[in-house]
This record gives C-alpha cells, structure tokens and sequence, in this order.
C-alpha cells in the first residue's frame, strides 16, 4: 500500500537518486582508499613517524622552553642518548626476529666490569681487556640465541631467566664494589677514549655519540644489503615459510643473540667512556630504554618490519623529552608517565599499521 502523500517517482528524481548514491559510494571508496595509502605509505617507510615526531618534539621544546635550542642542551642530549642508542641498536635485531631481550643491560655492565676489572686490577693492556669484555658480551648472547634456537624457549622467558643469571654475576664479580674515575685515569685512560669531546659547529660531541652514527649505518647495511639480514626479516615475518625458503632459521637465530651480545660488550666500552667510572648497579633502566626507543623507532614487536635507524631516532626522541621537560620545570615522574604514553601511542600504531594490507 502506497501513501498518497508522498511525491511521484518521476525518472528525474529517480536520475538524482542513482546518481546522490553514487556520489555517497565515491566518497567512502576514496576516504577508505586515502587511508590505506597512508598505512601502506607508513608501513613502506616507517622511519618518517619517528622523524616526524622527533622534529615536532624539537620545535614543541624549542617554544616551551627557549633554552632547549642552545648548543648545550643539544649536545647533553646526544651524550645521554648514547649508550641507550647502542644497545637499543642491539635489540632492534633480536625485535626484528619477533624476540626480545631484557638481558642486554645485565651483558653491558658485566661486559664493562670485566674491562675494568682486568685493565685497572689485574694489569691486562686495555685493548685486551676491551676485546675479552666484548668476547663474554658475545658469549652471553651465545647463551641466550642458543636457549631460544635450539631448545625452543620462548625469548621473554629465556632472557627474564638470563637477566637474573647475569645480574647475580656481576655482582659476585665485581663484590659489589666499582672502580672509581681516578683509578681508570691512573691506569688504563683508554678506556675512556669514548667519552672524549670534539667540537662540531660549536655542538660538543663525544667520539661515542659519532661511533653511534656509524654503527648505525653499518647495520643498516648489513640488514637491507645482504642475505643475513634478508633472512634477518623473514624470520621474524615467518619463520615456517623462512624455513620453507631453505634459510637455517636455527642458526641465524643464534647469530642475532651473538651480534646483539657483541653489540652490548663493546657499548660497555662506550658506557665507560660516558660516565668514566665502572659499577655494578650502573645502567639498571638501560632494558627499558632500548626497548622504548625500538618501539618508538618504528620496529615491530611482531617481528619482521623495522628501522635501524628508527631505533637511534627513538633514543633521540626520549633523550628529547627527558631534557625538554627537565628545562621546563617538570618533575621527574611525569617524564616517566610522558615516555610511558610513547609506548603506548606507539604500539597502537604499529598495531594500525600491521592491518594496512587486509
């Protein structure tokens, strides 16, 4: 039954209908098809989030605290990111193999323990200390690529295990005692090359914050130039059709424990250099670090997608809002509560971006 109230059909206004529908289905396609090019064009280059977010954060600072554009704060900035950037570089790659690895700061202090305690101590030639430190560095990573490759662990628990291995050993090493600035200066200097200035267009920048850069390039290299890190990303995006493809999951796994392991022992060497002084409860936030300025960096935790240098803009990125808010008058909580919120955001996109091909 019809109301007679209402107007006639007359093809005209059947013509505007179609055409009003059509207009309606037009516009959802391309806002949908909009929001996919961004995904897919974020997911193809995901270092341009953190270099956005870094930029932004500089000239947000810049505004809310005039003196966080002075040289000096600048360069405090980049010395304080330095060590974080070398484990967080590390870390990127067991990430990147959908792993993770809390034990990194415990293999950095025991690395940097076992420097000092055999240069200072015992009387070893410092460059043989530093190469035995960065030896067990790479053995604890041994330890670790072996427990997660070959047994089967699942990497949180295998490196919540080792963390606390590593912890109690530094400290039964070292017998809760440090070795004191005067001593390394005494000694063995070298061992604080790495914490040596140079000026660079009025910017102070140590010779670890430079080493960092290059690092960086070298593994950003080594992870979009050769097969190592080609299968590097296929395990981590799936190990089954890796494996499937021929590539010896098993053992590139352990090979990423190591390399992160090496990276550790020879960060201990810059941590020395940072804050000229060897303890063994130095570094404890160091984990946390890393895996924020990962996260932040654009890697996935779901393996398979990431950025070595995401990773060091990351760093930057906390180094950033530690000091931007340390300049404003901030107190320390609420840095920790603004880095917390990093995460969160950042691991929300990810998790945004991961859908950009369904």
């Amino acid at each position: 039954m019809t109301d007679d109230k209402s107007p006639p059909r007359t093809a005209d206004y059947e013509a505007a209908l179609t055409q009003a529908d059509a207009a309606v289905v037009s516009f959802e396609r391309d806002d949908k098809t909009l929001v996919h090019r961004l995904r897919n064009f974020l997911r193809s280059y995901p270092t341009m989030i953190p270099a956005l977010v870094l930029l932004i954060s500089v000239v947000a600072f810049s505004i809310i605290a005039p003196r966080f554009m002075g040289v000096n704060a600048l360069s405090t900035v980049i010395k304080q990111v330095t060590v974080t950037g070398f484990v967080a570089l590390a870390q990127t790659l067991v990430i990147l193999t959908a792993g993770i690895d809390l034990s990194v700061g415990a293999i950095l202090v025991m690395s940097s323990l076992i420097m000092g305690n055999l240069a200072v101590v015992v009387g070893v030639p410092t460059l043989l200390a530093v190469i035995i430190g960065v030896f067990v560095g790479g053995l604890m990573g041994l330890m670790n690529g072996v427990l997660v490759a070959k047994v089967k662990l699942p990497p949180f628990i295998v490196t919540l295990g080792t963390l606390s291995i590593f912890s109690a050993l530094k400290l039964w090493y070292s017998g809760s005692e440090s070795i004191r600035n005067v001593d390394i200066e005494a000694k063995a200097p070298t061992l604080l090359w790495f914490g040596e200035s140079v000026n660079f267009y009025g910017a102070s920048l140590t010779f670890g914050s430079i080493t960092l850069i290059l690092l960086a390039a070298v593994l950003w290299y080594v992870l979009n130039q050769t097969a190592w890190g080609r299968h590097v990303h296929a395990i981590g995006d799936d190990p089954d059709a890796a494996r499937l493809s021929g590539i010896n999951v098993s053992r590139t796994l352990v090979s990423v424990y190591v390399v992160a392991g090496v990276i550790c022992g020879f960060a201990a060497w810059i941590a020395i250099g940072r804050v000229g002084s060897v303890s063994p409860i130095a570094f404890d936030t160091v984990n946390l670090g890393s895996i924020t300025a990962v996260v932040i960096g654009g890697t996935s935790l779901f393996g398979g997608r990431g950025s070595i240098i995401g990773s060091v803009l990351g760093a930057f990125i906390v180094g950033v809002f530690n000091t931007g808010l340390s300049l404003a008058g901030v107190d320390d909580y609420w840095q920790m509560f603004a880095a917390g919120c990093l995460v969160l955001v950042a691991v929300a996109l990810d998790q945004w971006l991961r859908r950009a091909s369904q």
